[in-house]
């Protein structure tokens, strides 16, 4: 239900602006094409920027070409569930067949979802403090609503912390698996080459998802600044972090568009400019995703 609850109120609302959506698949045959080409290198590259980081996430040398090819196959996998969970799970099943134990690849996995998250919130603050006013977000948040976004955030973090010191059984393998990773991670940033791969990966990672979208806005016309729509990027994948809905479909679109409008582009534009985006970054590698993933689950690489 968590899953498809999002999907449900997004649908909603695109038929209640359906108008909108028209419009914007059609301002797509306005598109330049040299400009979507550049968008579609940005996320060739964003493949490169993950097996890079993935690599920089542990000590032990991971074959390089099938762990590019494997970043490919799970953006497939990251289709189908929510936050990531595919792409975790491929890379993780990976990482085992490649000779891991299992809590060394877990451990693996959450440092690298833990540097990538760390440089996006920081990518999008350093942004923030360049350009302060490149987001009215007055005109789209009411009054009163944070104080109690902040608030529910804060009361589910003492929830599950108060969950996690009462419940015994539930306390000994994360206090376990928190022991294994942090090992890791000291394991890891004792080696320059690995600590650089990690985060310059990770850092790497948004800023050609960002650069992707600038790319596309500048296809399409979309009269805002390319460092503003990379900060309308970042605002908001942030944003729908949270959202359990299977690589974020729907939620990224609307969040998105909600962003680029908040940077000043108009409605019919941002959404021609969000559609050719996902289009590039999701639906065409979609099926040839699908198909490297059986293969490499058939050649018994994951």
């Amino acid at each position: 239900m968590l899953v498809l609850l999002p999907l449900v109120l997004v649908t909603v609302v695109a038929v209640q602006h359906r108008e909108v959506l028209v419009a914007g698949f059609r301002q797509l045959a306005t598109a330049e094409w040299p400009w979507l080409l550049a968008a579609a290198g940005a996320t060739c590259l964003t493949w490169v920027a993950a097996a890079v980081t993935r690599q920089g996430a542990v000590v032990d040398r991971l074959p390089a070409l099938r762990l590019l090819v494997t970043q490919f196959a799970a953006g497939s996998a990251n289709q189908l569930l929510p936050t990531g969970l595919g792409a975790s799970a491929v890379n993780l099943r990976f990482m085992t067949v490649c000779g891991l134990p299992l809590a060394r690849s877990s451990a693996a996995v959450a440092l690298y979802l833990l540097a990538e998250s760390v440089a996006r919130v920081g990518l999008l603050a350093a942004l923030f403090i360049a350009f302060p006013h490149a987001l009215r977000l007055d005109s789209l948040v009411p009054d009163g609503v944070a104080l109690p976004l902040v608030a529910a955030a804060g009361g589910t973090a003492v929830l599950a912390a108060t969950v996690l010191i009462l419940v015994r059984r539930l306390r000994t393998p994360v206090v376990t698996f928190l022991r294994t990773a942090l090992g890791e991670a000291r394991t890891v940033h004792a080696r320059p080459a690995r600590a650089l791969a990690l985060w310059g990966g990770s850092l790497a990672f948004p800023a050609l998802q960002a650069a992707g979208l600038a790319a596309v806005g500048m296809a399409l016309g979309l009269p805002v600044p390319p460092w503003h729509i990379a900060l309308a990027y970042l605002a908001a994948t942030v944003a729908v972090a949270v959202v359990p809905t299977p690589g974020g479909l729907g939620s990224v679109e609307a969040a998105l568009i909600v962003a680029l409008v908040a940077a000043g582009s108009p409605v019919t534009v941002a959404t021609a400019v969000v559609l050719a985006y996902r289009i590039i970054t999701v639906w065409v590698p979609l099926v040839p995703g699908a198909l490297t993933l059986g293969a490499l689950v058939r050649l018994k690489v994951i």
